[in-house]
């Protein structure tokens, strides 16, 4: 998972390894090693996300599967266009 702007700075690192077969285990994974701070799950409500470059959208995380090795980025909204 690679985070960018606030989400990179809630998680405390750009990236970091997924296990997981969809997108929604992926971010309950993530929630979890970061609940420490939960400046991270209010970031993550706010993101998009792109999956081996494909955007999300409003897909239930649940459909949206992941492969072995992949990535995924969060985005949470940016200022200006």
């Amino acid at each position: 998972m690679r985070y960018w702007a606030a989400a990179k700075a809630a998680a405390g690192t750009a990236e970091e390894p997924y296990a997981a077969a969809t997108l929604a285990e992926a971010l309950d994974a993530a929630r979890a090693a970061h609940a420490a701070e939960p400046e991270f799950a209010r970031v993550l409500l706010r993101c998009s996300f792109l999956v081996d470059g494909n955007p999300v959208g409003s897909r239930n995380h649940a459909d949206v599967p992941l492969a072995q090795g992949g990535t995924v980025e969060v985005l949470p909204p940016f200022a200006g266009g």
